[in-house]
């Protein structure tokens, strides 16, 4: 899959893309079939719940679940990234995000670079996320926003939450995140 030069300067501008159906109901439906499997397993990759028994984050499913090893190397999810960054690249992190209906733990807003600095000793901000929602995203069920903009500002200071969830996280405070949505959106 090629990026189209418009594409390449909404990258650069809003810090996102946005594909809807870029994986076929089939191919999502291997997806969404082969995690009550992963998250069943007791494995440290499986992140429980503070307080609870539903898995948060699995990670690293590429690496034991067939279905997820092919679609971290599909080329629809690899080659858009190579070419923005204009090389190969690797996985540094491979984790499928769980919500539990009604009762989930919340994400707090963060950057992820800000974590990876910070935990994982990251040098610098050449990494990309490529997510694929394997359910339907809407303001019921807790979804994932977006601040465009807000990767032109670099790191943003943060403080390392380990108490409300139970995963540690580097979360930005609200004040900064108003500022952040006046600016640039939502």
């Amino acid at each position: 899959m090629k990026l189209a030069q418009a594409q390449l300067e909404q990258f650069d501008r809003d810090g996102y893309l946005f594909f809807p159906s870029l994986f076929t109901p089939e191919e999502i439906r291997l997806l969404t079939d082969e995690v009550p499997r992963l998250y069943a397993q007791r494995r440290p990759e499986n992140v429980r719940e503070k307080g609870s028994d539903a898995v948060r984050t699995n990670f690293a499913a590429h690496m034991y679940s067939y279905p997820f090893a092919k679609l971290a190397r599909h080329p629809r999810m690899v080659e858009p990234v190579m070419q923005i960054f204009g090389e190969s690249v690797y996985m540094h992190q491979f984790k499928i995000n769980g919500k539990m209906a009604f009762d989930g733990d919340l994400w707090q807003w963060h950057q992820d670079y800000g974590t990876w600095k910070s935990d994982d000793l990251m040098p610098e901000a050449r990494a990309m996320n490529v997510a694929i929602f394997l359910d339907e995203v809407n303001e019921f069920n807790g979804p994932l926003m977006f601040i465009p903009g807000s990767h032109t500002v670099g790191v943003i200071d943060a403080q390392h939450d380990v108490t409300t969830t139970s995963y540690p996280l580097w979360t930005i405070n609200h004040d900064t995140i108003r500022k952040l949505v006046e600016r640039g959106g939502l």
